[in-house]
């Protein structure tokens, strides 16, 4: 298979994991992220690089957001949410920010491929991304022919970018504005 060949199977594997997203559930995201004073964005590895960009661009849009473990980064209140990426869902770290966000009455936003994890069970919204991955397969499972959790984090990236179009719309936000918060210092 060449290089052309398989770029048409992942871009195809990546239309097949955001089209199996319930339409409302996005709404619903947006809601929430809304209402919060603070955004509070989590999480590890590849995945947590993708959390990092989703911040990024909330901040864009004007919203006050923090990427967790940033020196920077104040205190959640229930006030705020907070938005976690994991896969698995089951990573020790995410499982303990997830257990301080609910003692603080603070709601959880998860996106994941495994909603019956443990934060899955703590989260207020889960959006469930169908893609494989090493730490939590499954018999049934989707096959995808990239390695290990790729799919999950190439879809995280793009859906995480469809909620920011989509609160883009909803604050009535181009992007102009949008580039007028962009870094200067660089």
């Amino acid at each position: 298979m060449n290089a052309r060949e398989k770029a048409l199977l992942v871009v195809s594997e990546l239309r097949e994991a955001l089209m199996r997203i319930p339409l409302g559930l996005t709404e619903e995201v947006c809601d929430v992220l809304l209402k919060a004073d603070e955004i509070f964005v989590a999480g590890a590895g590849r995945s947590g690089l993708m959390a990092r960009a989703f911040c990024m661009r909330l901040m864009h849009l004007g919203l006050r957001s923090y990427m967790v473990g940033e020196v920077v980064t104040p205190n959640l209140r229930s006030s705020g949410v907070l938005v976690i990426c994991s896969g698995s869902g089951e990573t020790k770290s995410l499982v303990s920010m997830a257990e301080k966000a609910v003692s603080l009455g603070a709601p959880i936003v998860l996106v994941t491929i495994n909603p019956d994890s443990t934060v899955g069970k703590l989260a207020s919204v889960i959006v469930k991304i169908d893609a494989p991955s090493p730490k939590a397969l499954k018999e049934g499972d989707i096959v995808s022919i990239q390695p290990m959790g790729n799919l999950f984090e190439q879809s995280l990236l793009l859906y995480l970018d469809i909620v920011i179009m989509v609160l883009m719309d909803r604050m009535n936000i181009d992007k102009n504005n949008m580039f007028s918060r962009h870094a200067n210092l660089e």
